[in-house]
Parts: structure tokens; sequence; C-alpha cells
């Protein structure tokens, strides 16, 4: 529609206020999912092999299963979030779990939050007040088929292609080699996955809104295949998530894992959904603003632990395994640090 070039003028339609809100509460459950699992995760790594050493002892630690339904009750709200939203708008929204991870972490975890990881804390909530008020209207789409017809055009499939040939690359050479060492490792993996996952909910999400509206899009194929790819990018995301909180403190992995996840989500949406169509370049450049003003609070807040427990300044973390196993009661290394 042509009025939506000053759409942002006008306020938020009242769909992308249904998908403020919904992406908003999300962001609540999953920033404290990151906690619980993160004490479920510990409390079975003391009793079995731990998830980053390829155990999985943690599928029988109550606390782990709390956490994670905690977590799958924010990713339905964010589910329905993208139903109503364009994933410009609702993904960015994450810096606000962000937060609450690093705030509870603080009192919960005892992992400190200094002043510098605060700064980080406020510029990702700026940055992200400044991509909700800039954020571009839903398009209207009246089938799943649309949907479908979007997913295929050459750009897309390119993407796609990219990002299977990077995962696949990473699974069998990188995460091996570097996957105890470098936290991007296996965040990566989740980020270039969880991109063509939002992808595929955003596609269910508004199948199942058509659906509810009285438009039935179960009877097009094209809705379940959409259905059987969240699933596969959802499992591979859980899987190597917990890797990473594993090995690495949740300070760490919540910030760059926002910071990847949400840039490879926004360029596929682009390239998708063609969010950035029918706006002006001021309204493009402000949310540009706004996301570099994100990434550099997460910068912050990762450059902060970074800061505190390795004179390293490359994406090189420290384990969270190296505190708290590695040193015997007189501060003696129980084991080398070689890798």
């Amino acid at each position: 529609m042509g009025s939506q070039n000053g759409s942002w003028d006008r306020g938020l339609s009242s769909d992308n206020i249904k998908g403020l809100i919904l992406a908003t509460s999300s962001c609540l459950f999953i920033g404290s999912s990151f906690i619980i699992k993160k004490k479920g995760l510990k409390k079975a790594g003391s009793l079995g092999n731990r998830a980053g050493m390829g155990g999985y002892s943690y599928l029988t630690e109550p606390l782990w299963w709390a956490g994670m339904i905690t977590m799958i009750v924010g990713e339905i709200a964010n589910f329905a979030a993208y139903a109503f939203a364009p994933a410009i708008l609702v993904t960015p929204l994450g810096a606000l779990s962000i937060i609450i991870s690093a705030i509870l972490a603080h009192f919960i975890l005892q992992e400190r939050l200094h002043i510098v990881a605060i700064v980080g804390c406020v510029l990702c909530t700026a940055g992200s007040t400044t991509l909700v008020l800039h954020a571009p209207q839903e398009h209207e789409i009246e089938s799943v088929k649309e949907v479908w017809d979007l997913a295929t055009e050459p750009g897309f499939l390119s993407y796609a292609a990219l990002v299977t040939a990077a995962v696949i690359i990473s699974m069998i050479y990188y995460i091996p080699k570097y996957g105890q060492t470098y936290v991007i490792a296996y965040v990566g993996v989740c980020s270039l996955v969880g991109s063509i996952g939002v992808m595929s909910v955003r596609a269910l999400g508004i199948s199942l809104k058509l659906t509810f509206s009285g438009m039935n899009q179960l009877v097009y194929p094209q809705t379940w295949v959409f259905l059987i790819i969240v699933l596969t990018c959802v499992l591979t995301q859980i899987n190597y998530l917990n890797k990473a909180l594993d090995t690495f403190n949740s300070s760490v992995v919540a910030p760059v894992y926002y910071a990847m996840f949400t840039t490879l989500t926004i360029v596929a949406s682009v390239i998708m959904f063609k969010d950035w169509s029918g706006q002006n370049p001021t309204q493009i450049v402000t949310q540009l603003c706004g996301f570099v003003t994100i990434l550099s609070g997460t910068f912050l807040l990762h450059r902060t632990h970074e800061l505190e427990e390795s004179p390293s300044h490359s994406i090189k973390c420290p384990r969270k395994h190296d505190e708290e196993d590695d040193y015997g009661p007189e501060g003696i290394p129980l084991q080398s640090h070689e890798s």
C-alpha cells in the first residue's frame, strides 16, 4: 500500500502493536529460561557428562526441563508475534531477553554485571526502541502460497543455499576443532539455522492466522513443509545452544547469539519478504542506526566479560569449566589449558 511510506509518522498499526506485545512477553520468558537452563546444565554436569563434551545427562534434570518449558512458552509468544508484525520489528526486541538474562545472571549465577554492561543494556534498549518506532508495516498476505512464492525466488534460494553450506562446514570442520574455544562456533550454527527457521515460523504463523480467520491453509502442502523446516531448525538450535551455554558463560552466549541471530534474520527477511520495499531512505537508515546501536550494546556486554576473565581481545572466550573445574582448592590448575 502506498500509504505505508509514512506509516511510522501515524504510529504503529494494530497488528504491529499486537506483535510488539507478544514479542516483549516472549523476551521475559526467554531471558529467564537462559538462567534456569544454565542452572540445570550445571547440576546435570556435576553428575554426568557435560553437554559441551557431548553428554546428554541434562535430559534427566527437572530444572533443565523447567527452563526448556519456559523457553517454549516464550517461543510460542514469539511465534505468534511473527504472524502480526515483520521480522525487522519482532527480532530486535530480543535485546530485552539479553538484559533480563544479564541481570538474572548477576544475582543468581554470580556472573558480575558492571557499569559498562549496564550501559550496554541501555544501548540495546535505545536501539530496539528506534527500530520499533520506524518499523515497516506488515504486508498483506492472503495465502501461504504467496509466502512459498517468496521463499522460492532466486534471491532467497541463494541465501538458503549459502546458509546450508556454512552450517554443514561448521558441523564437520569448525565445531570439532574450535567449539570448546570460540563461542562463535556453536552460536554461528544456531544463528544461521535460526534465520531460516524464523522465515518458516513467520510463514507458518501467517498460515495459522489465515486459517483461524476462516481461510483454511492446512490443505496446502506448503504449510506442512514450513512446519518440517521449523521443527528441524528448532531441534538444531536447541542442541547447539545447549553446548554453547554449557561451555561458556551465559553473559557471553546471550549477547553474541543475539547479535548474530538478529543480523542474519533481518538479512533473510529483507531478502524474502522485502521488508524495505515501500520505505524511504531515511526510514531505512534510521533502522540501520538503531540496529548498530543494539550491536554496540551487545559488544559492550561481551567486552565487559572478556576484560574480567581473559586478556584476549578476540572472540575467544573463557570457558565456564575453567573457572569451576580446572582449579583445586589451592588455586593450582588441575589440567592444562592448551588445546
